[in-house]
């Protein structure tokens, strides 16, 4: 596989587009050289980093400023892998940009109606960038979900109006996520406490890797 740039978007907070990201990331640096670059304005996943302090293996990352194309083709010519933090937005030339040097927009979705009709416009705006950037692939990836939760069960089929394809994996409602975050370090980091967690991650960097 070639440099890929992955971009994490969704215009709506609270998605779990960080954790994604961040996890992501983590995942993929097992596999090869992997950059973070944080595009979002509050830097939560710089925060993140720099919580962990080296010491679990995070990747390094990189603010997006300045120049953000050229910002991401230096970064794609010297890593595998690069993972982008993007704004909670899907307006504005810093996201454009984004989408026009990434491979691959992963998007995000909650279980609820409201983050669904959300994701009408995430839809709508992938489209208008593959219009600038003919090799851009996008996928939604389903958050939060419970096996117990009818809306969790019904997603894939509320989601396929949407003309944007589903990942098969997805994340499951786990605490571990959150243990992570509060621990300044990926699922990956948490032992036996993350093992179902890093089970879904492997499971859609498998997917996404095969894209």
């Amino acid at each position: 596989m070639t440099n890929r740039i992955i971009a994490v978007i969704n215009q709506k907070g609270g998605t779990g587009k960080t954790t994604l990201a961040l996890n992501l990331s983590a995942g993929l640096a097992l596999r090869g050289s992997t950059h973070l670059v944080d595009a979002d304005p509050q830097r939560s996943i710089t925060q993140w980093v720099a919580m962990d302090g080296g010491n679990s293996g995070l990747p390094e990352v990189t603010r997006l400023g300045g120049n953000p194309t050229a910002v991401l083709a230096d970064l794609a010519r010297s890593h595998r892998y690069v993972v982008v933090d993007c704004p909670p937005t899907v307006q504005g030339e810093t996201v454009a940009a984004i989408m026009r040097a990434a491979h691959l927009v992963l998007i995000p979705v909650l279980p609820s109606p409201i983050d669904l009709w959300a994701s009408v416009d995430m839809a709508v705006a992938v489209k208008e960038a593959q219009r600038n950037n003919s090799n851009l692939r996008a996928c939604l990836v389903l958050n939060q979900l419970e096996s117990r939760n009818a809306l969790s069960r019904d997603m894939r089929e509320a989601v396929a109006e949407f003309d944007v394809p589903v990942l098969i994996s997805g994340m499951q409602r786990r605490a571990a996520y959150r243990t992570a975050a509060v621990e300044g370090m990926s699922v990956y980091g948490v032992g036996k406490r993350g093992q179902q967690a890093v089970a879904d991650i492997e499971a859609i960097i498998e997917e996404v890797l095969c894209l």
